[in-house]
């Protein structure tokens, strides 16, 4: 997988590779690498690098340890009985998410245990996910009085409404094949092929144009909030841009041609 450069940052892994993948971890295996005050802002800052880094091409997302994630810690939250204290805490959140969506390369999911709460939320809101036979998802907020109603927000983007909210409502796990299933992961694979299964996902994004999977990620999401009129122009204005770039005049030209393109950035 090429040359790895790995810098500590405490409760957040970041290792890149020569080929523009950057592994993100989350590092707190003691709390199920729990989003806290402290592994938020960690994550957040490790983001805010990431978008700045014109060489990204992909990143994966992954967690240490027995969980991927367990979701926002709750013993911190029950030792700050506060609205303000709350209502930061979930904007902290919902600002780490957003910044998900905003890189503008595809984030993966590397999901091989538990993922709860905003946990799942993490994975929902990743571009893709690929999961170990042995990961399961919830969003269990609802059995200590609290629905989780931020994860819901990616959720209901990933899933059918009736599955989501029966996943909201109950607080009960799905297992990997039905999240695969009801469309939260894409691949679904036992544990010890997990890394090579995301791999060939992996790879075959680094095949592809890197100009066009930017543009293609970002009009995406906008136009998925969007009239399906002005989604219409917003999706057009973007191909015609998309076909200016010297990749996509080179795919043309070699799809006249009848051979395989040659990208500027291939890998």
């Amino acid at each position: 997988m090429g040359e790895r450069n790995t810098a500590d940052q405490g409760l957040v892994l970041l290792e890149r590779d020569a080929r523009g993948v950057a592994t993100v971890t989350l590092n707190d295996a003691k709390r199920f690498n729990a989003l806290g005050q402290e592994m938020l802002a960690a994550l957040q800052q490790v983001l805010d690098t990431l978008a700045q880094d014109a060489q990204l091409r992909v990143v994966v997302l992954a967690g240490s340890g027995k969980a991927f994630c367990a979701g926002h810690n709750l013993k911190e939250m029950s030792a700050h009985p506060e609205l303000a204290w709350y209502q930061q805490l979930f904007a902290q959140c919902s600002r780490v998410m957003l910044s998900i969506q905003n890189l503008p390369v595809p984030v993966i999911a590397r999901v091989h245990g538990m993922a709860t709460a905003a946990g799942c939320q993490l994975v929902a809101q990743c571009d893709l996910a690929v999961a170990s036979t042995e990961a399961s998802f919830a969003t269990s907020g609802i059995n200590y009085g609290l629905f989780c109603s931020t994860p819901s927000v990616p959720l209901v983007r990933n899933l059918p409404i009736k599955q989501a909210m029966e996943m909201l409502l109950t607080g009960d796990f799905i297992d990997a094949q039905t999240a695969q299933a009801q469309g939260l992961v894409n691949r679904v694979v036992a544990a010890p092929s997990l890394d090579v299964e995301l791999d060939k996902l992996v790879t075959a994004i680094l095949q592809k144009p890197q100009t066009a999977v930017r543009m293609g990620k970002a009009m995406l999401y906008r136009q998925r909030e969007m009239g399906l009129e002005a989604a219409y122009q917003l999706a057009g204005q973007t191909m015609a841009l998309n076909m200016m770039d010297a990749d996509a005049q080179e795919g043309a030209q070699a799809f006249a041609e009848k051979r395989l393109p040659a990208w500027r950035h291939q890998s």
